[in-house]
């Protein structure tokens, strides 16, 4: 049995724990919290994410990482993608030396503009070929049910990669092979935003062809980023790009699009905050992406704005307008 260290104790890092123990791995997650590790160890669940989801017996966990990490063969990253360089310069000199290092997180770091693949290679001192991202239509409540899903394991090596994907494969959860790891990166942060953008225009009680309009752009400044930045356009198109934005867009379970909805139905941003007790990654990363963006002279506008009723505190309702007004242009420009 292959064993797996699962670092981070929330809604995904425990979905895709279940999922590496449904393969056949042995799994150890890490997470801060000792209430979380008590009821994982005791009741094989961890109802303050996944409420009512039994995790197979072949997971326990630790709140020591050091325990979690000695002997691992695949190292797992799960932690709001704000805290990974920290949580690195604690848990560095306890990563196996050789194991692949998978990035489940869907954000870029404020202040360096830097993707997660890129913190975890800096930060962790770990070699860029044994890195592994993780990402796709994938709402860790349906995964945790075992309805079927699929995902892009993406990393320049094909033996790091292929190691991945053979650990995570189960009956429900399809693994496809990826080599472009900016590209998978780059979609899995934009959507966040979009999503919150969504949920903003479904909390003003605007409708489909606003959430229509509002998926295909955010789509194409996505790919118009992610290009300039050295992606292959087609992944936009693929499990990371389009499906997880459709995902993340469209379900109730996405917690930026509920997020959003918050917004748009008039509460303020720390209202919001307040009544949330789980991670929006877009509302952390929307200013970062922003900035990327204007780095490489790329346009954004659903970024920007969302950016700016995030962190400069506009209203809503007082983004449409700029939005709509925006000079015309040819649709693939």
């Amino acid at each position: 049995m292959t064993r797996v260290a699962v670092l981070g104790g929330g809604n995904w890092g425990t979905a895709y724990a279940a999922i590496m123990a449904d393969a056949g791995c042995t799994v150890r997650m890490w997470a801060r919290r000792a209430e979380i590790v008590d009821e994982i160890n005791t009741d094989h669940v961890n109802s303050g994410y996944l409420a009512n989801r039994v995790l197979p017996e072949a997971v326990s966990a630790t709140t020591s990482y050091a325990e979690a990490l000695d002997g691992a063969e695949i190292v797992v990253v799960a932690v709001p993608s704000q805290t990974l360089r920290t949580n690195l310069a604690d848990w560095r000199e306890s990563l196996p030396s050789d194991a692949p290092v998978v990035s489940l997180m869907k954000g870029i770091e404020l202040g360096t503009g830097e993707r997660m693949s890129q913190v975890i290679a800096e930060a962790g001192e770990i070699e860029p070929d044994r890195i592994v991202v993780v990402s796709g239509p994938n709402l860790a409540e349906e995964i945790a049910a075992r309805q079927p899903a699929a995902a892009v394991v993406a990393s320049a090596s094909p033996r790091a990669r292929a190691k991945v994907a053979e650990a995570s494969a189960t009956g429900y959860f399809r693994p496809y092979l990826g080599t472009d790891v900016v590209g998978t990166e780059i979609a899995g942060a934009t959507k966040n935003v979009i999503a919150l953008a969504v949920g903003m225009a479904s909390g003003m009680g605007m409708g489909n062809n606003t959430m229509a309009t509002l998926l295909t752009r955010g789509l194409a400044e996505t790919a118009r980023l992610g290009t300039a930045l050295g992606a292959d356009p087609q992944t936009f198109l693929g499990l990371a790009g389009v499906g997880d934005l459709v995902a993340t867009c469209t379900s109730p379970l996405s917690r930026n699009r509920t997020f959003g909805y918050r917004l748009g139905q008039g509460l303020s941003l720390q209202e919001v905050i307040d009544s949330t007790k789980q991670t929006a990654e877009g509302v952390k990363s929307c200013e970062s992406i922003l900035q990327l963006a204007q780095g490489v002279d790329v346009d954004v506008p659903i970024v920007e704005n969302v950016t700016a009723v995030v962190h400069e505190g506009r209203a809503p309702q007082d983004v449409v307008g700029p939005l709509m007004s925006r000079a015309r242009k040819h649709e693939t420009n």
